[in-house]
């Protein structure tokens, strides 16, 4: 690593965040914008601190002993530069004083409202996804023992991602005050995001051919496994609600959170556990504790997954449908919002046993890790390092793709990744004001 320095001030840096908003919180300091509530010197925290992971992975990158840059690592350069230019851009205020809490937003309006679901949308692509993307990259190849399926894929993948991705976040507005071309370029991008997302998940699944009977006996592959294919559902379910005529009846419902959790609970949640069963024996060198107990808490938590979402899609027709319900005189049936929060409430108690169900799988989890810890031996730092690379051409030698030319120059490939996620905001939110203008003002 290319500074312990770094590595512990990210770590202590994020810690004392998360501590000092269990406090501000419940005392009211909050901007009130969805996924950036954190008043102004948190966000200047959270931005020194993010820096800082990016400067050493970068660091570290460049005195790298290895020519090659594994797509992996791309995606997590992509969510370096990506989540920094979101958390500066839709946090940028003006405090009262440099002595208060207290921040107003430099945005206004409808053009707020871009901003924030710009960062909001993309907050989930680029925190959620692509840093998941990268250890589904890693860890299927390594516990199926087998090479990622397509490689050439992989990058096709990564690049097309990154550029679609930074447009989609207006499919969070429709039907708003937002002018109709933005939200129209919302859909598109959105419909658009099919193609390299399930790019990715077949890439995956695929990458575990002649290896399917290890899936049988091996938690970790079944972890995989499923995360790969919730990821497919929810990339393919969220350009389904981006439509107008889907959104028209999914919007403010419980389908939306059960859209959201299929791709928490399965793929970040899954993804994880897997990644957590396949390191942890390998960090201490032993096996597992108790695949028994790894295989129980799979099962457990597919059920609570089941459990939790079905009962929400269930849950948000209804709401949809009844909202909907007129009288023949015009008025709404159901004029009372208690008239739905009643009719839903057998959905929600399905959806507190499938919590229960994922937390209980959760906590076979934390006891099969402390096990394995137990039985295991501390391993210390291995001193041994591969050779320094040969210098070589700055220009493309024969034979060399444009893609592995810019391997060697981290920098370059950073620039290149700051214009693709940049790129969007530069064409919708910069120009704004004038179509503010030109589309509400006389």
């Amino acid at each position: 690593m290319y500074s312990d320095f770094l590595s512990k001030l990210n770590f202590l840096g994020l810690a004392a965040n998360h501590l000092r908003r269990c406090y501000y919180f419940p005392m009211g300091f909050s901007t009130s914008k969805e996924y950036a509530e954190l008043e102004w010197p948190f966000d200047i925290a959270i931005a020194i601190v993010w820096v800082a992971w990016g400067a050493n992975m970068i660091g570290t990158l460049i005195k790298r002993r290895q020519r090659h840059i594994y797509v992996a690592i791309w995606f997590y350069l992509a969510t370096f530069v990506a989540v920094a230019l979101l958390h500066i851009f839709n946090n940028l205020s003006s405090p009262i004083s440099l002595t208060s809490m207290k921040s107003y937003s430099v945005y206004a309006g409808v053009q707020d409202a871009l901003v924030q679901w710009w960062y909001g949308h993309n907050a989930v692509a680029f925190f959620l996804t692509t840093p998941f993307l990268g250890l589904m990259y890693y860890f299927i190849p390594k516990a199926a023992e087998r090479p990622v399926y397509s490689y050439r894929l992989s990058i096709i993948h990564f690049w097309s991602l990154i550029f679609i991705y930074m447009w989609a976040g207006p499919h969070h507005l429709l039907y708003t005050a937002l002018p109709e071309w933005a939200q129209n370029l919302g859909v598109v991008f959105s419909v658009m995001l099919v193609a390299p997302s399930w790019g990715g998940m077949i890439n995956g699944l695929l990458t575990l051919r002649g290896a399917w009977d290890k899936v049988r006996t091996d938690p970790v592959l079944k972890f995989l496994v499923v995360a790969v294919t919730g990821y497919g559902m929810a990339t393919f379910e969220g350009p389904t609600l981006a439509l107008k005529n889907v959104n028209a009846i999914a919007h403010f419902t419980d389908w939306i959170i059960a859209h959201v959790h299929v791709g928490a609970l399965a793929w970040n949640g899954f993804l994880t556990f897997g990644m957590i069963y396949y390191l942890v024996p390998k960090m201490w060198k032993t096996k597992l504790y108790s695949v028994r107990m790894a295989n129980t808490h799979f099962w457990i938590g597919t059920l609570g997954i089941v459990f939790y979402t079905i009962p929400l899609y269930i849950a948000g027709f209804t709401q949809a449908t009844m909202w909907k319900q007129f009288s023949p005189d015009g008025n709404l049936v159901y004029g009372n919002f208690l008239d739905t929060v009643n009719a839903i409430m057998p959905m929600y108690a399905m959806r507190a046993i499938g919590g229960t169900l994922y937390i209980t799988g959760a906590i076979l989890a934390v006891i099969n890790v402390i096990q394995t810890i137990r039985q295991g031996q501390a391993v210390t730092d291995e001193l041994a390092e591969a050779p320094a690379l040969a210098p070589i051409s700055k220009r493309r030698v024969a034979g060399e793709t444009l893609h592995h030319w810019l391997e060697k120059k981290t920098c370059t490939n950073d620039h290149l990744g700051y214009y693709s996620c940049g790129h969007r905001r530069c064409s919708t939110d910069y120009p704004y004001p004038y179509w503010l203008k030109k589309t509400f003002l006389p």
